[in-house]
């Protein structure tokens, strides 16, 4: 009976033993510095870099050859977060330097319907906004001239006998209809006046972008006087290499953005592709319409546009969650709580801040997505070899 009771006893000792040797082979408490947290120490002391007494972090899990294992505290400074490794769309995008350019579909000339000498002009800058019906230019013209003492002959003809008055309407009409041609708007022919000056009012809109004579200047009938733009709407215009064009095609989605205003971006289609290439330079030409209600996009500046094409579902990673190298490229997947393991992948195209994963993960992984470099240095310092150490695709 003693003996039996020796040998249980024996026993318990020798598995208390082993499990306490097992608890400390999985995990030990470990010194570091605030300061520099790549010293590590088993036991209390100081900081070889800044004689900063070492404090306790907590418990130091001994992981595999190829995981590590973070403290609370370590995940939170560093801001390591992750994700489920899910599919969705992804596509090949083209990153072109553009102009921006005056919409011509949206700009009008102002011309002179007579022959004759600019007495007056109301706008004399390029830049300044004409609104419709505003006053543009006096003008002195013979025509024009003669063609208003034959408006007001025809309506003192209106006080003739009865019998001629339907003739009388009929020269007026004619009479009218030959000042509405020449520029004479409807509410001058109201208060038609016999001065030899004619005030020219505008029927559009727009920034003036030209204005080819000055006070004083003989016109001729067509000349322009001025040219104008309505900039709500304008024309971004890229200049590419035909092997770029087989990727590009009409009422392909683009973003543009602007070097001035980074915090900006403007969405459109590609609504014109030259049939043609330029003969000087080899170079074709495509083109974006954006909206410019508020105006802040001026005629002149630089572009950037990023066109996208051939969408397809696929795994994706933010492009800061992988960290490549002249080895390869890897991620870091955690494999349970707070201890990761890194995994080299294949990546395949890049797509604004996305990047695809061919191989390497499966749907569903948890993949570090903020804070991989991080774990990658404490790896280092830890385990004292690269992360992609062995490792083959």
């Amino acid at each position: 009976m003693l003996r039996f009771l020796f040998i249980s006893a024996l026993l318990v000792f020798v598995g208390c033993n082993t499990a306490n040797k097992k608890q400390e082979t999985n995990s030990r408490i470990y010194y570091t510095c605030s300061m520099h947290p790549q010293v590590i120490k088993d036991q209390p002391g100081k900081c070889p870099i800044c004689q900063m007494e070492l404090i306790p972090v907590g418990t130091q899990q001994n992981t595999a050859s190829d995981e590590i294992h973070l403290n609370a505290q370590q995940i939170q400074l560093g801001n390591i977060k992750t994700d489920t490794l899910h599919k969705e769309n992804i596509g090949e995008a083209n990153t072109l330097v553009a102009i921006v350019n005056t919409n011509t579909d949206k700009t009008s000339s102002i011309s002179s319907r007579v022959m004759g000498r600019i007495e007056k002009l109301y706008f004399k800058t390029k830049g300044d906004y004409i609104n419709k019906g505003d006053k543009l230019y006096d003008i002195y013209s013979e025509e024009l001239n003669i063609a208003k003492q034959e408006y007001q002959l025809a309506l003192q003809k209106t006080k003739l006998p009865r019998n001629d008055f339907v003739d009388a309407k009929q020269v007026i009409e004619a009479a009218k209809n030959k000042l509405l041609l020449y520029g004479i708007t409807e509410e001058q022919l109201k208060d038609i006046s016999s001065s030899s000056i004619t005030t020219i009012f505008s029927s559009y809109n727009g920034y003036i972008t030209d204005l080819a004579v000055k006070e004083g200047d003989y016109v001729m009938q067509g000349a322009v006087i001025f040219k104008i733009a309505d900039l709500s709407s304008l024309w971004v215009e890229v200049q590419v290499y035909p092997t770029q064009l087989k990727n590009i095609y009409m009422e392909a989605d683009a973003t543009v953005t602007f070097p001035d205003f980074p915090d900006k971006s403007f969405t459109g289609k590609i609504d014109f592709i030259n049939p043609e290439l330029n003969s000087g330079t080899q170079l074709d030409l495509i083109r974006v319409e954006i909206p410019n209600k508020d105006l802040l996009i001026k005629p002149g500046m630089s572009a950037i546009v990023s066109l996208k094409h051939h969408l397809h579902k696929a795994l994706a990673l933010p492009v800061d969650a992988v960290i490549r190298d002249s080895k390869g490229a890897i991620v870091w997947v955690q494999t349970s709580a707070n201890t990761y393991k890194s995994r080299m992948v294949k990546t395949g195209i890049e797509s604004d801040d996305k990047i695809e994963i061919i191989s390497g993960l499966t749907e569903g992984d948890v993949v570090v997505i903020s804070g991989s470099y991080l774990i990658n240095s404490e790896f280092l310092v830890k385990k004292g070899k690269n992360s992609m150490e062995g490792m083959k695709m």
